[in-house]
């Protein structure tokens, strides 16, 4: 089943390792088969992941967009340990991303880490 897709003016969706970049106007298109894609507004760049759950979002980013686990796994393993470190409390939901990520099912994997982000955000906020 195709997903629909609406980006608003000048509003970026990476498919793989491609960027599309909508025009100057509102548009929806369907996008059919297994490619993975992200909104702009949900990625990470390297210069942006500034804290733990941002660095282990932007390794599992890569992981996703360029289909290659494989060659992240040991960054990505390095980037668990610190999250487990600077978020003992959190050991649950490190837990279910790490399973997300053995299993293969990386895009619920950041949505877990999303979750996180925010939790940390709102600790920095405090």
């Amino acid at each position: 089943m195709p997903l629909r897709v609406e980006l608003k003016p000048f509003e970026r969706i990476v498919i793989g390792e491609t960027v599309l970049i909508n025009s100057g106007t509102r548009t929806s298109f369907l996008i059919d088969g297994d490619a993975p894609l992200l909104r702009e507004r949900d990625t990470v760049s390297a210069e942006t992941a500034n804290t733990p759950a941002k660095r282990i979002y932007h390794c599992v980013q890569t992981m996703y967009l360029k289909s290659d686990v494989a060659r992240y796994r040991a960054a990505y393993i390095g980037h668990l340990k610190e999250l487990r470190q600077a978020h003992p409390d959190c050991s649950e939901a490190i837990a279910l991303i790490n399973a997300h990520v053995s299993a293969g099912t990386l895009y619920k994997a950041l949505k877990e880490i999303r979750k996180l982000i925010k939790r940390e955000a709102a600790r920095l906020a405090a």
